[in-house]
């Protein structure tokens, strides 16, 4: 079995997000959309409303499982059974942080690191920018998936 990772914080995800892992569905058998926990980064959605938004964004869809973790990737992966990463690129520097992590991923372990480059319409949004926008009362909702909803 194909199995993948697709590892982050999802806070929260975006329909950038959304595109790698609808386009990563028809390449593996199976993924792990892998939600990081790390107690020293302030998260604006809590880890409840994170898995809420992905399980239902994704509940119609049986080869995408939710999982949350701490610590390596890498351990993770191995937790899981899982023999590749799958990450996406928005543009030239993703490409430099990215390769870096998956050079260091390779020498530590077996896991390989599939790259999908996001969708020329959803290439410049993040999680960031989405925070940003939300913080500041803009139209979030052309972003994320419409399952990302603000509790007023």
């Amino acid at each position: 079995m194909k199995r993948a990772i697709f590892p982050g914080s999802f806070d929260p995800i975006t329909l950038g997000h959304y595109d790698i892992i609808s386009r990563g569905i028809s390449l593996f058998d199976e993924i792990i959309i892998a939600i990081g926990v790390n107690a020293d980064k302030k998260y604006m959605f809590s880890l409840e409303e994170r898995l809420g938004f992905l399980n239902e964004a994704f509940h119609k869809e049986p080869k995408i499982r939710i999982k949350t973790y701490k610590g390596l990737t890498i351990d993770f992966c191995k937790k899981v059974e899982a023999d590749y990463i799958l990450r996406g690129l928005r543009n030239p520097a993703d490409f430099e942080f990215e390769k870096a992590i998956a050079h260091t991923n390779r020498k530590l372990s077996e896991i390989e690191t599939v790259f999908l480059l996001t969708s020329s319409g959803k290439s410049y949004i993040s999680s960031s920018i989405v925070r940003d926008v939300i913080r500041n009362g803009g139209d979030y909702t052309v972003l994320v998936p419409s399952t990302v909803r603000i509790k007023k």
